[in-house]
């Protein structure tokens, strides 16, 4: 390492980070080259003269350590609250603006339908989003017990709005009455072109149910007791889209997959951005299935939920 006096050490640390002089610049006021300077203000910094802190954020271990142990793109954290509605407030504000941070002309956006999405997709038509090239494209069929607000169709057109994108829509339910009418629809152009879509879908915006608990208002109203009971039987611990998947992340094939119009669970492990949306205890095996099975690759959620994922062992 060069040997310099710890005044122009000094100098220059002062220069290139407090007054925010690069480096060609200092070299020329000292008369020497801009490599001595790189030199100079490493020796700085190995000197303690300068002492670089990242201020860290109040879930930024929580977040990292998640992202090690499930070898995650990113986790987001949002903070708990006693009030479901402002979590799910929470949720939809982080995921509108990590979408609206990835987002890119030439990407096909698939969403799943829930309140949580549904929340999102409200901000997004009050955030200011930059016009982009983009597809908008459900996911999964729309249930029919199911708000229109919290609809995938809406879901898809609120969002596109909000980026001036393209929509598209599926005019199908997620769970057909009989074997032969999903054949019927999947024939149908309408899901033709949608199902086409979801082999080139870059980003998922997904939420992460927990079919077997009596909170799940699709489940627990379309279906009742009877499939609760076959579903746990099976080891289903959640749902992305209406398909089931166990606690170690193996997808789960029931009677219903033959009658089921959605994105296939193996597609999304391919997909750049799988963004899973959720939160709440109770939802803490199905997210911990989603995240073994690889079928999100990036998680949003909030500060308990996290903290029992990192203790939770299957």
């Amino acid at each position: 390492m060069l040997k310099v006096d710890r005044r122009l050490l000094v100098k220059v640390s002062q220069m290139y980070y407090i007054e925010n002089m690069n480096q060609n610049e200092i070299a020329s006021k000292f008369g020497i080259n801009r490599t001595t300077v790189s030199k100079y203000l490493k020796k700085a910094m190995l000197a303690g003269i300068v002492q670089i802190s990242v201020v860290n954020d109040l879930y930024e271990s929580l977040e990292t350590a998640l992202e090690k142990k499930f070898g995650l793109k990113e986790v987001y954290i949002v903070p708990s609250s006693s009030d479901p509605g402002e979590v799910k407030n929470n949720l939809g504000k982080a995921g509108i603006g990590y979408l609206k941070r990835i987002i890119n002309d030439g990407d096909i956006v698939g969403f799943a339908w829930g309140t949580t999405i549904g929340a999102l997709s409200n901000l997004a038509s009050v955030e200011k989003c930059d016009i982009v090239n983009a597809d908008m494209v459900p996911l999964v069929g729309g249930p029919e017990n199911l708000d229109s607000e919290y609809h995938v169709n809406t879901i898809v057109y609120k969002v596109a709005n909000a980026f001036k994108a393209k929509s598209h829509y599926l005019y199908a339910p997620a769970i057909t009455g009989t074997t032969e009418t999903k054949s019927a629809i999947m024939q149908d152009a309408n899901c033709s072109k949608i199902v086409k879509l979801w082999d080139e879908v870059s980003i998922t915006i997904l939420g992460i149910g927990a079919p077997i608990r009596s909170s799940n208002l699709v489940w627990s109203g379309s279906f009742g007791k009877e499939y609760s009971r076959m579903l746990e039987d099976a080891g289903v611990v959640g749902d992305i889209c209406s398909r089931f998947y166990d606690v170690d992340g193996n997808v789960v094939d029931t009677v219903l997959k033959d009658r089921t119009i959605a994105i296939d669970l193996e597609k999304l492990r391919n997909v750049k951005y799988s963004i899973g949306i959720a939160s709440s205890p109770e939802k803490v095996p199905a997210i911990y299935g989603a995240m073994k099975g690889k079928f999100i690759n990036v998680l949003i959620s909030d500060e308990k939920t996290a903290k029992l994922l990192i203790d939770f062992a299957g």
